[in-house]
């Protein structure tokens, strides 16, 4: 099976696509904007004492006030306390966490109040990003993630990855890691540290300290709670952090910016394999040319259907996600048993429901409606075969055995909010009121923009944007209509077909890639 990555970079967002043997596994969408970021340091001040949940919301900034419960305030709260007391009583001189004075551990048996009060200033990381209504999650065990290591400040310890099975390798990692970590910071040893060097190792250690310093820095000249001291690695390079593995064989990316960072990181942590982060240049979009737009589109609408014309309905509700399994119109083959033939589409079902889960990333709790079978060896097969499909799934999950009225839970980690991409259109030519001009004179309407373009405002080189098929009927025939505008127009106008263009939409790009803004809405009364 081999990988690829492809990075789609716009000036709003981020689209990261995984793909495996160019079936589309995992898609992460995030806007350009966006404030908060799992991984996150604030210098935060507390809003509100909840004494009845034994937690409190902290002000870190957003319109929604982040939770924060006791239990997640982490064993060295007191060290950390102390330590930004200290660093912000006097934020001229340089306090080493080499000196600092490790405090007793936190009781895991304890009240909120005996540890906080309203308008403390506090130091805490987010672990979820706000999900619907609600805040983001905090906690305040600081950790400081890299490729091979995790670097946990006031901690003394060195763990090893339950991952990493041979005794003599754990020992190895845990001896090294003991001889070269600093004074009054714990490590745990991520499993993609199994077989480094210890100059690889202790280059990302240095990494990690100077990122704590660097925090530090910043909490001392922050002069007003709520502020960021802390930033975690853009999502593209957090992401390639967390995934990188040599079954990829290609990172494409359309981002001259983005490609620069990712060659650099790659470059960093595996230069013999740096070739394999390549810049794309093609005029189709990127996820066009690699086929994932069409993919995005029929995987994740409420209905996805996959192989022999079976079908999952996905709903997404507050509290759960619920997904019904059906045989919909596939005809039974004349050889299988009613009992067969339902144990071979609940099977189609575990392999592509294991993929929406990660394609989606759907957390919290998820309950699947198969199809009843009757035969216990039956059901343990489709336990055991989604177990196994689950194994690739980097969220911590847990699965439970179907029910005795065929449902099967599952609870599966959420970090942020599950993935929702629309694949209905709207109509970009009537703006929804249902009426549109007639299609035979689209392109006389796409002429007249590109006259005005020419001889009005005087762009001369542009791209037009259109659905595929607008793209073939434009390009067709000798001569071709394209050819007719170049002749009359100059040779500077160029169309392009986009997959996410929906049938009569268009859109004109200026040579820098800046959108031309050329639509009107009373066109189409």
């Amino acid at each position: 099976m081999t990988s690829e990555l492809v990075i789609n970079v716009q000036p709003q967002e981020v689209s990261i696509a995984i793909t495996e043997d160019k079936l589309l596994m995992e898609f992460h969408k995030e806007e350009q904007n966006v404030s908060f970021s799992v991984g996150n340091i604030y210098l935060g001040r507390v809003k509100k004492i909840m004494p009845g949940l034994n937690a409190c919301f902290v002000d870190v900034g957003s319109g929604k006030e982040a939770f924060l419960h006791y239990l997640d305030l982490g064993e060295q709260f007191y060290s950390v306390q102390k330590y930004l007391k200290q660093i912000t009583s006097d934020r001229k001189r340089h306090f080493p966490i080499s000196k600092a004075s490790i405090q007793p551990d936190k009781s895991k048996e304890g009240n909120i109040s005996d540890a906080l009060e309203t308008g403390q200033e506090i130091l805490v990381q987010i672990t979820k990003e706000p999900i619907n209504t609600k805040g983001p999650r905090l906690t305040g065990e600081l950790s400081f993630a890299g490729r091979f290591l995790i670097l946990i400040p006031f901690e003394d310890k060195v763990s090893v990855s339950s991952k990493i099975k041979s005794p003599e390798e754990r020992t190895r990692l845990k001896q090294l890691l003991q001889s070269i970590k600093p004074k009054n910071f714990g490590i745990i040893v991520r499993t993609v540290a199994e077989g480094k060097r210890v100059a690889e190792l202790d280059n990302e250690l240095r990494t990690l300290v100077a990122a704590w310093e660097a925090m530090v820095s910043k909490t001392q000249k922050a002069t007003k709670p709520p502020t960021v001291v802390h930033e975690e690695s853009n999502r593209t390079i957090a992401l390639l952090r967390d995934l990188f593995n040599p079954s990829y064989e290609n990172k494409y990316v359309n981002d001259e910016n983005t490609y620069n960072d990712i060659l650099s990181y790659v470059s960093l942590i595996a230069p013999e394999r740096k070739d394999i982060v390549k810049l794309y240049k093609g005029e189709l979009s990127i996820f066009d040319n690699f086929g994932i737009t069409k993919q995005i589109k029929s995987t994740f609408g409420k209905i996805v259907s996959y192989k022999g014309g079976a079908y999952l309905v996905i709903e997404h509700t507050e509290a759960l996600h619920v997904v019904d399994v059906n045989s919909g119109n596939r005809s039974r083959k004349s050889a299988l048993t009613q009992e067969e033939n339902a144990l071979e589409v609940n099977l189609g079902a575990a392999d592509e429901l294991a993929r929406q889960l990660r394609l989606r990333d759907m957390g919290g709790i998820i309950v699947v409606d198969f199809i009843d079978m009757d035969k216990s060896e039956n059901r343990q097969a489709l336990y055991e075969r989604m177990v196994q499909n689950m194994e690739k799934d980097r969220a911590k999950h847990n699965i439970l055995p179907l029910s005795k009225f065929g449902l099967m839970q599952i609870t599966r980690q959420r970090v942020r909010p599950a993935i929702d991409i629309p694949v209905e259109e709207v109509c970009p030519t009537c703006f929804g009121k249902g009426k549109v001009r007639s299609s035979i004179l689209f392109t006389d309407t796409l002429e007249s923009k590109i006259d005005r373009l020419v001889n009005s405002v005087g762009i001369k080189k542009f791209k037009l944007y259109v659905h595929p098929y607008v793209a073939a009927y434009i390009n067709k025939g000798l001569p071709s209509l394209l050819r007719k505008w170049q002749f009359k127009y100059g040779f500077g106008v160029r169309v392009i077909p986009d997959q996410n263009l929906a049938y009569l939409e268009y859109k004109f790009m200026d040579s820098n890639g800046k959108e031309l803004d050329m639509k009107e809405e009373i066109e189409m009364k």
